[in-house]
């Protein structure tokens, strides 16, 4: 499957307008409004993506979609999304997944944000939204689960959220950069302090004899991986709350591989990228799911997505998204720090960087909710007082709880700020904190993933 998309515009960063009588608008904000308008149309790459997979199970599901819109009718509200989800113990949640994450991500964020605020609200509206999917699959009563690698384009933006063994990874100006985490417990300490602190048992499977074998899994249930969609037979402390990570491409442009773990137990990234170096998107993804059959032969679903982002050398680029104060996860960690003074300018006078490196906005992978859905900035405009922060259903006067609700933290966190949350979704923080248990222990069983 090989798909394009071409250039399409950027939308004005001002709001109102003279007709009917209103105030004039003065001649210079005018000018830099148009100003602004095309250096982000310049700014938005073409795309073009392909996909190939070999089915073993029938368990992995893609979503590739180039044109997406953010604002229905708006093109300049357009972005591409991209997502793989790895099924185990069934396709339920796999295909659930598929079907409503991307509703989901664009109902956690506010229709009238500009695009800088847009981008600037993502991170934490895919956590929203991943976590809200998680919820209503528990309606479905299946205990299928699926690993989850979605990936937003919107200009030389590339925003990640991942749970799972799935990995996107980017090739950019020579050098490879991974833009997810592997969430197997042989991965992560972290992890495995985490779960077993919330109540879950990991270790690896007894056979005759006491004998241990195999990867850590968590029991019940059997699961290598500790975070997820689905999976209610094993524990809700088996999180939907993904790391997320924000690059800003320089306009050298750069491909990216999301491919599952049929692909990565066999490839390295470095071995992805050489194999199908050259190759336009489709025969590139059939070369790497080739490749790792070859190599390892077809014992899981193997599947990949390849997506070109190709941007001419010339294009002028927008600011990057403000940056959120009060989680100090905002870093420059692909390269120099681009230096840009505007103390002394207004919103609209702020300068463009141009920049000639990749540079890192946004990184997050914990897995408590107080932290990811708190910030000073957007949280005002993002959560409004009387929405759930997670399943964004309203919620009368003093009917919403805090996230900081049980937060021993000293600091300036208190009760009684927002971010809110619904009953139902206070409880399934609680769970995923280990503050409910239902579930009992065993080793006794294994899982698919």
């Amino acid at each position: 499957m090989s798909s394009r998309s071409g250039s399409t515009s950027g939308g004005s960063t001002g709001g109102g307008s003279s007709a009917g009588g209103g105030a004039a608008v003065p001649l210079a904000l005018l000018l830099r409004r148009e100003v602004a308008s095309e250096r982000t149309a310049s700014e938005r790459p073409e795309l073009h993506s392909g996909l190939f997979s070999q089915a073993k199970k029938g368990e992995d599901f893609t979503f590739l979609k180039l044109e997406c819109e953010r604002v229905p009718g708006v093109p300049s509200s357009s972005f591409s999304a991209f997502g793989l989800f790895d099924g185990h113990n069934g396709n339920g949640a796999a295909i659930y997944t598929k079907e409503n994450l991307l509703n989901n991500i664009l109902n956690a964020v506010p229709a009238d944000l500009n695009r800088e605020d847009w981008l600037a609200a993502l991170p934490r509206a895919l956590v929203a939204a991943f976590v809200k999917t998680d919820k209503d699959f528990q309606t479905k009563a299946r205990s299928s689960g699926t690993t989850v690698t979605f990936v937003i384009i919107d200009g030389l933006f590339i925003t990640v959220a991942s749970v799972g063994d799935s990995r996107c990874v980017l090739q950019a100006e020579g050098s490879i950069y991974h833009l997810s985490s592997d969430h197997r417990f042989d991965a992560s300490k972290e992890e495995v302090d985490r779960v077993t602190k919330c109540g879950g048992d990991v270790g690896r499977l007894n056979v005759v004899g006491g004998a241990e074998i195999g990867p850590l899994r968590c029991w019940p249930g059997g699961l290598c991986l500790s975070r997820s969609i689905g999976d209610q037979d094993v524990g809700e402390f088996i999180v939907p709350v993904p790391l997320v990570k924000q690059v800003k491409l320089s306009t050298a442009g750069g491909r990216l591989i999301i491919a599952s773990d049929g692909v990565w137990d066999a490839l390295s990234p470095e071995v992805a990228f050489n194999c199908s170096r050259e190759l336009p998107p489709v025969p590139a993804a059939e070369q790497i799911v080739k490749t790792a059959v070859q190599s390892k032969g077809l014992r899981d679903d193997t599947t990949c997505i390849v997506v070109d982002i190709i941007a001419e050398k010339t294009n002028p680029s927008m600011p990057l998204p403000r940056r959120q104060p009060g989680i100090g996860v905002f870093k420059n960690m692909f390269g120099k720090k681009k230096s840009s003074d505007s103390s002394s300018h207004s919103h609209a006078d702020r300068e463009y960087m141009d920049p000639d490196i990749l540079e890192e906005i946004f990184e997050d992978g914990c897995a408590l909710l107080s932290r990811r859905l708190d910030s000073e900035y957007p949280v005002r405009n993002m959560f409004k007082l009387f929405i759930c922060a997670v399943c964004q259903i309203e919620l009368k006067p003093n009917q919403g709880i805090s996230v900081h609700e049980d937060s021993s933290e000293p600091g300036s966190l208190r009760r009684w700020d927002g971010p809110f949350l619904c009953q139902s979704c206070q409880e399934k923080k609680e769970a995923m904190e280990g503050k409910r248990r239902s579930r009992g222990s065993s080793r006794n069983s294994g899982s698919s993933e």
